[in-house]
């Protein structure tokens, strides 16, 4: 069941940083900006779904002759997506939508993407559950997510600094996104280590049978 005062505390946030967003990102950004192509350059579609699309900052990287639909849960975020894609010419279907509960049918698509979103879901586990629902049979997921790290001392300072992170931007900085992904119809079939005590990793997994 969704929490919808979580849901709707999490748009408010983003809505109120859309504006900034970009330029808050920007150190972030050099890091990340190596690791959007490899991800990409995994997706086969052609149908694909990019949850969390933010401001568009993986468009660049959509891979040729792919039928993309991106989905952000707030209005402000969205209409940068809609700018970026202008300035990029690129071809997406941009949405309205919130990972948790997507207005799509059942197998709707080949590849599921996402880059730095469950974070900042409510309920990640539902998320990815809906993330399930929504692929084909056989379909894939492939994430890039920071996440608690597998250091003791770093993982509970994490924890303790959590509450102060998320009210200020919204983020969680101690989910637990690989073991959420295993427990949520989906089976783990990459996860690369990209850094910094295991804070920063790439998922690679495939729709179970059974979601």
């Amino acid at each position: 069941m969704i929490d919808t005062k979580a849901t709707e505390q999490t748009r408010a946030r983003y809505q109120r940083i859309a504006p900034l967003y970009d330029v808050m990102e920007i150190l972030a950004e050099r890091r990340y900006s190596a690791w959007r192509p490899r991800l990409w350059s995994l997706v086969q579609g052609p149908e694909v779904l990019e949850v969390g699309v933010g401001t568009g900052k993986n468009m660049p990287y959509y891979p040729d002759g792919a039928d993309i639909t991106a989905v952000d849960l707030t209005p402000g975020m969205l209409e940068r997506a809609k700018k970026r894609a202008a300035e990029l010419k690129a071809t997406v279907n941009l949405q309205l939508g919130d990972a948790q509960t997507l207005e799509f049918p059942d197998a709707s698509f080949d590849d599921v993407v996402a880059t730095f979103v469950f974070c900042s879901v409510p309920d990640p586990a539902l998320g990815l559950t809906e993330l399930a629902r929504v692929v084909k049979p056989n379909g894939r997921l492939l994430l890039l997510e920071h996440m608690r790290s597998t250091n003791p001392l770093i993982g509970a300072l994490m924890d303790m600094l959590n509450p102060v992170v998320v009210r200020m931007v919204g983020a969680n900085i101690n989910r637990r996104t690989v073991e959420n992904v295993g427990h949520s119809g989906w089976q783990l079939e990459q996860v690369e280590d990209m850094g910094m005590d295991g804070i920063f990793k790439m998922i690679v997994a495939r729709r179970n049978a059974d979601p």
